[in-house]
């Protein structure tokens, strides 16, 4: 452990958590608003997740020697924005139960490369940039409510994009804060430092939202989350056995789901920051900046009633600004990934399509639905030839 207080270390661990919470906390805060949760709640959730990801990513790291960096599932969160509205917070929590029993069993057996390899990766990219989208097009709204916020956040998004990539969130929060600040429409009078509260809740669970909001949250954490982490690390040199990386993320959220934790993953994006140069010359040592990821994250948990006070005291514009603003590259990566291939374009098309319309049919979400008639698509050709070839195979023999 010699060297621990490196300077590298600790930056480039502050800075992977810092663009995770400023990325995508404020998809949590309305993830958690869709299910009912008030203040508490919230706080709880933040400590759960905060928690969670701390034990997982200093535990992991130092069980491996391997820079393994966790986080909550951004995608999965998307997708309970709308998953979660109408339900209650009991079934909220059954859904994250279900899910992540789903990745704990997909750890333990080793079905996580077999399970991904029957879903096709254009349908999981088509039902990603479906949930996506509506966060993409809220930006839009928000900036026609909020010119000049939104304005100046963009312009930032544009610009520091291509000179700062890594900074660019960061940057373009801090913009809009400055902004909103000189607008006198933060509401930081409030804020005091205290420590979050967990608070319980019993889950319940119901066929219809395990199937329509349960499931898609389960793969879209493994096909979006947990594919992308596990190929940072062997893009990387990383040769870390899968199998527990997953069950250990899944077990976490087993334990932490009553108090909001619903999906631990591995992290792709923030872990490359832990991964590079930057984080240290020799990559035998740069697990050592995931660790001081996993202290500022149990920070950020233990604090996540502040946490939660301080995104609360953001104008819903800059919410809806830096939530869209962050998930863009998602959303074109997704659409780029789930059109590419022109045998499966049609099938991925109407899997997006369908995701996106937010169509629930018996109480199932549209998320549901898209991969399931995607999948259809997907397979209509290899169906449709089978079947002439029996039938030919009958006339033949006749």
């Amino acid at each position: 452990m010699k060297g621990l207080l490196n300077l590298s270390h600790i930056s480039a661990g502050f800075v992977a958590v810092l663009v995770g919470y400023t990325s995508s906390a404020v998809i949590i805060f309305q993830a958690a608003a869709a299910a009912g949760a008030g203040p508490a709640e919230i706080g709880s959730w933040l400590w759960a997740l905060g928690i969670g990801m701390a034990l997982t990513s200093i535990g992991l790291s130092l069980r491996y020697r391997t820079p393994v960096l966790t986080a909550w599932s951004t995608p999965g969160a998307a997708l309970l924005v709308t998953g979660l509205s109408g339900l209650s917070l009991n079934e909220a929590v059954g859904v994250f139960l279900f899910s992540s029993a789903l990745i704990t069993l997909c750890g333990i057996t080793g079905w996580f490369d077999r399970l991904m390899h029957h879903l096709p990766s254009p349908l999981a990219a088509a039902m990603l940039a479906g949930v996506l989208f509506q966060f993409g097009l809220q930006l839009f709204g928000a900036l026609q409510q909020q010119l000049l916020l939104v304005g100046a956040m963009l312009a930032t998004y544009l610009l520091v994009r291509h000179l700062l990539p890594r900074y660019v969130i960061p940057l373009t929060l801090l913009v809009g804060l400055m902004i909103a600040g000189g607008q006198g429409v933060l509401q930081v009078d409030t804020l005091s430092w205290q420590l979050a509260t967990p608070v319980w809740t019993a889950p319940a669970f119901s066929i219809s939202t395990l199937i329509g909001v349960g499931i898609p949250l389960f793969i879209v954490t493994m096909a979006s989350q947990n594919i992308p982490g596990l190929a940072v690390l062997r893009a990387n040199g990383y040769d870390t056995p899968a199998s527990p990386l997953i069950t250990g993320t899944g077990l976490t959220g087993l334990l932490l789901a009553p108090f909001g934790g619903f999906a631990f993953n591995l992290a792709a994006i923030t872990a490359a920051i832990c991964m590079g140069r930057d984080a240290d010359p020799d990559p035998a040592r740069r697990y050592l900046a995931t660790i001081w990821a996993g202290v500022f994250y149990l920070l950020t948990g233990l604090f996540g009633a502040t946490v939660a006070a301080l995104f609360a005291a953001f104008p819903s514009e800059l919410v809806m600004a830096i939530a869209g603003l962050a998930l863009l590259g998602t959303i074109g990566n997704s659409l780029g990934a789930a059109l590419a291939d022109t045998d499966s374009r049609d099938a991925a098309l109407l899997c997006f399509l369908v995701t996106a319309s937010g169509i629930a049919l018996f109480g199932i979400g549209s998320a549901f639905w898209g991969l399931a008639l995607g999948l259809i698509a997907h397979h209509m050709p290899r169906l449709t030839a089978s079947v002439r070839r029996v039938r030919l195979t009958s006339k033949a023999q006749h």
